[in-house]
């Protein structure tokens, strides 16, 4: 990378010009070390402070941060240099505006600028990705489904869970997190089988599950509001969020082990090698 360091933008402003709102951060030792090891930087949002905040290692090789305000920031995907982001009721495409050997500010080797919003309505915007299609696939929350991208109507439902009776603004199930798989959602993660108005808050401990959207079947119960199941290794890995659990299960033998705690209430997540 012609001695550059690896590192991230959200914009091209001076990534040193905070806004006086934004989040305090604290990393661990050695985090700076480790992602040059690894040549890798990291984007995260927090939904209680609405922030996007993008990681790297500045040429003073120390850990640089860029926090951007979205409302209620949410799910983020990152694919060929754009990345989207869920917020309170609009998800945004930001793009890479380097081109390969361009460097923002003499420093960073992405410039991540927001290029498009789509409107689609305080929906609850969970996780979301694109598709074999290059549609934009989100977790619609509210809506209890998942849904797409529509040109003249605040989104398009593409999937619902077969107990679901109706398509109502009501968080019925919190249906909350999607993998991918071949270009297609996989599995889904909801807090409960509910079927009525904020139904799962009653049913949260225990009564989360991870469902086969092809199938409709229920794959693991018994779970504590699950998120972001992803499929890694021939594996099927979630989050058991309200026991504070990564989580791994065998899809061919159904062997379920816990792989690691982590405290506070976890969700996203993604594999790096």
């Amino acid at each position: 990378m012609e001695g550059k360091l690896s590192a991230l933008a959200a914009t091209i402003n001076d990534p040193a010009a905070h806004d006086p709102g934004d989040a305090p951060i604290a990393i661990s030792a050695g985090l700076a070390d480790w992602m040059l090891a690894e040549r890798i930087s990291l984007a995260f949002t927090s939904y209680q402070t609405g922030q996007l905040i993008v990681a790297g290692v500045g040429p003073d090789m120390r850990m640089s941060f860029n926090q951007q305000n979205y409302a209620r920031a949410t799910g983020l995907c990152y694919d060929r240099g754009r990345l989207l982001v869920g917020s309170m009721f609009q998800i945004w495409r930001l793009e890479n505006m380097l081109r390969p050997g361009q460097y923002a500010n003499n420093a960073f080797d992405m410039a991540l600028v927001p290029r498009t919003a789509h409107t689609v309505g305080y929906v609850d915007t969970h996780e979301l990705a694109f598709d074999a299609d290059d549609r934009i696939v989100f977790v619609n929350s509210r809506y209890s489904c998942l849904a797409t991208i529509d040109e003249v109507h605040s989104f398009r439902p593409i999937w619902k869970p077969r107990f679901i009776s109706a398509l109502a603004p009501e968080d019925r199930c919190h249906l909350n997190g999607m993998a991918m798989h071949h270009g297609r959602p996989r599995f889904v993660t909801m807090a409960a089988l509910a079927d009525e108005k904020d139904g799962w808050r009653a049913a949260r401990m225990g009564g989360g599950v991870v469902m086969d959207v092809a199938s409709g079947e229920v794959v693991v119960r018994g779970l504590t509001m699950p998120h972001s199941p992803r499929l890694h290794d021939g594996a099927l890995w979630f989050l058991d969020s309200g026991r504070g659990f990564i989580v791994r299960t065998d899809l061919a033998g159904g062997h379920q082990e816990d792989v690691a705690f982590c405290p506070g209430f976890l969700r996203g997540l993604v594999f790096h090698e």
